[in-house]
Order: C-alpha cells, then structure tokens, then sequence
C-alpha cells in the first residue's frame, strides 16, 4: 500500500475519531437524571438486539459461545458498576452518577472495533488485489462478537438494574 493523501488523511482522522468518541462518551456518563422510559428502552431494548444477533449467530456456534459469554462478562461488569454507581433522591426527581471508566472502557472497545472494520475495507480497497470481505465474516469474528456482546450485556443489565432502584424509589416515596 502506498502512502496516498487518502491515506494521511485517514492516519489524522481515526485519531481525532477516537478521541472525539471518548470526550462524548465522558458527557455521557456523568450525573444524570434518572428518566424511565430510558431505563425501560435499555432494559427491553438491547436484550431483543442481543436476541435478534444470536439468532444470526445459530449457525456459528464458537461465535454464539463468545458472545454469550461477552454477555455474561458485561452483566457481571454492571453488576459491580452498579454497586459504585452514587444514587440520589431528591424528592421531586432521581439522579444517578454512575462509575464511568468501566463504562467509558466498554464503550471505547466496541468504537475501537468499528474503526478497525473501517480500516480494514480501507485497507482491502487500496490493495493491489482486493478480496471479498462478507458480512458474516466481519460481524461474526471474535473481535467484533466480544465487544458486541460485552457492551449490550453491561449496558442491559445496567438499566434494568436503575429501572429497579427507580421503581423502588417511587415506592418508598408512596409509602
């Protein structure tokens, strides 16, 4: 591969990619207020996204098996993220801050593997003899399977663990 302007560009745009993904993902995991039907999406949500992949998954079950266990692996993270998070009732409103480097880590490995995917095609495109990438050779590789299922399985169970403490919340301040 030679060193084209494309190619320079690239070498200064996944850089400032990442770092721009990393700054936004800090906005995001800060104190926030506690929204339900955030909590409800996440919890319902991502747990179909993560049905409808192992369902593309049934004939590659090394690659069902890694998933299930990245899966596992989040929940468990969550789990413990969920023990850090500082939760706060106010009275009229719920607020929640929750432990942003184990999220901030999860998050910025599944990014990282999207910009890998780009690079690839990249790559594969500017050789002398490109060859045929499938889908399910990029969406089912362990690269991607594992940050896939990790960040679905840690985001999850993180908001079913918040849809729990805000309905528990709510119950103690009917009571």
């Amino acid at each position: 591969m030679q060193l084209t302007v494309t190619t320079v560009v690239l070498l200064i745009l996944v850089p400032t990619l990442i770092w721009r993904i990393y700054s936004r993902l800090k906005l995001v995991f800060r104190r926030q207020e506690s929204v339900a039907w955030r909590h409800w999406v996440g919890a319902a949500g991502l747990p179909i996204l993560l049905l409808a992949a192992a369902q593309s998954m049934l004939r590659n079950p090394p690659a069902l098996a890694m998933m299930a266990a990245a899966v596992i692996a989040g929940a468990w993270l969550a789990f413990f993220g969920l023990k850090r998070t500082r939760f706060e009732n106010t009275g009229a409103k719920l607020y929640f801050t929750p432990p942003s480097r184990t999220a901030i880590l999860i998050c910025m490995l599944f990014a990282g593997r999207v910009l890998q995917i780009g690079v690839e095609f990249y790559v594969n495109r500017q050789s002398e003899h490109p060859r045929v990438i499938n889908q399910a050779e990029v969406l089912q590789h362990p690269l991607t399977v594992i940050p896939f299922g990790l960040m679905l399985g840690y985001l999850a169970a993180y908001s079913i663990g918040l849809l729990r403490w805000s309905m528990a919340q709510k119950k103690a301040d009917e009571a």
